[in-house]
């Protein structure tokens, strides 16, 4: 009678295991104060502009406000970032614009304004990454690739002090090792594995009015 009490404790603690284990990926797919399944659907909306041919350009163009965008034959990396979260409903240029009429003070000085500019200011990287520090949540940076998960957005500094960012897809390297990115850095909106090809300045997670903002990790 032991034993087969003993064998019934054993299935079940071996079921509960499997199930645990088979759904890791489901429950690490919803973050506290996260809208449902909003950093998977970020990461369709970043992996479906890979879909678009566009030619690297940033040059200075007058657009509307708000809901503005820039040709979508042309672009940088963070109309690739500003292009996916309008596919959800969230328009960075508005919130941007929004809160940095609010703390002028508050953002980078770097271009010599002294007002802001919604037709370019939400395409400065600079900007961008202050903006998520403010409104987002600020995540750790690290060399672990389990810290980068799907929908997360990661800034670099490339090679001649240029600022870079990209959003973290729900797709894998080669190997398994690491999510990889979906940016443009100069040859159109790719998937790529460059995660640590380059020093990162950044790591965050924006929901925009969709949640609530969360505590820094």
């Amino acid at each position: 009678m032991n034993l087969t009490l003993s064998y019934k404790k054993s299935a079940m603690l071996f079921f509960t295991l499997f199930i645990l284990l088979t759904t890791t990926n489901f429950c690490l797919a919803f973050r506290p104060g996260e809208p449902p399944e909003f950093s998977k659907k970020l990461s369709e909306a970043a992996l479906e502009r890979t879909t678009h041919k566009v030619r690297y350009d940033g040059k200075y163009l007058s657009i509307p406000y708000p809901g503005g965008d820039v040709p979508d034959n042309i672009g940088v990396c963070t109309d690739v970032v500003i292009r996916s979260y309008r596919k959800l409903g969230v328009d960075l240029q508005k919130d941007l614009h929004e809160d940095m009429k609010a703390a002028f003070s508050k953002y980078p000085k770097k271009w010599g304004l002294k007002k802001t500019d919604s037709n370019i200011d939400h395409r400065r990287v600079p900007n961008l990454r202050r903006f998520f520090e403010r409104k987002g949540t600020t995540l750790r940076v690290s060399k672990n690739p389990a810290d980068y998960r799907a929908g997360d957005l990661v800034t670099w500094m490339l090679s001649g002090n240029l600022p870079h960012i990209g959003i973290v897809v729900n797709k894998k390297s080669r190997h398994k090792r690491r999510n990889l990115i979906v940016h443009n850095i100069g040859s159109g909106t790719q998937l790529e594995d460059m995660l640590f090809d380059y020093k990162i300045t950044g790591h965050y997670r924006y929901y925009g009015s969709l949640g609530a903002r969360g505590d820094n990790d």
